[in-house]
């Protein structure tokens, strides 16, 4: 049977994506960032979302001209590519390049909630 989970997710993760836009728009691209690490913990158990939030990372650093994150996220997008669908998630990584791509962190209660409502409606 097919999980819902990524579909059940999306607005949580849209949600993260917009506010990452608006920072954006906003020359604020820290806050941009930090966003798009909150859709990342969202959506990283969704191959979809997980590889979709790395890619705009990469976008991220691209136009921030981040060399390091860059290259991270190219890594990254492999591994969410792959890793993902059988369960190599670290719970909690924020998915930027300054984190190890295995290193489980903490999740916030806010989005320890979103998570568990989530998984728990079926």
């Amino acid at each position: 049977m097919k999980s819902r989970f990524p579909e059940k997710i999306a607005p949580y993760v849209r949600a993260e994506i917009a506010q990452s836009d608006k920072c954006s728009a906003e020359n604020d691209a820290v806050s941009a960032f930090r966003h798009l690490e909150n859709a990342h913990v969202l959506g990283q158990t969704s191959t979809w979302w997980h590889v979709r939030v790395h890619w705009l990372m990469l976008v991220w650093a691209y136009k921030n001209k981040s060399g390091r994150e860059f290259s991270g996220q190219i890594l990254r997008i492999v591994g969410a590519a792959t890793k993902t669908a059988i369960g190599l998630v670290p719970t909690g990584n924020t998915g930027g390049a300054n984190i190890s791509p295995f290193k489980r962190l903490p999740i916030s209660p806010e989005h320890g909630a979103i998570l568990a409502k989530v998984k728990s409606d079926g």
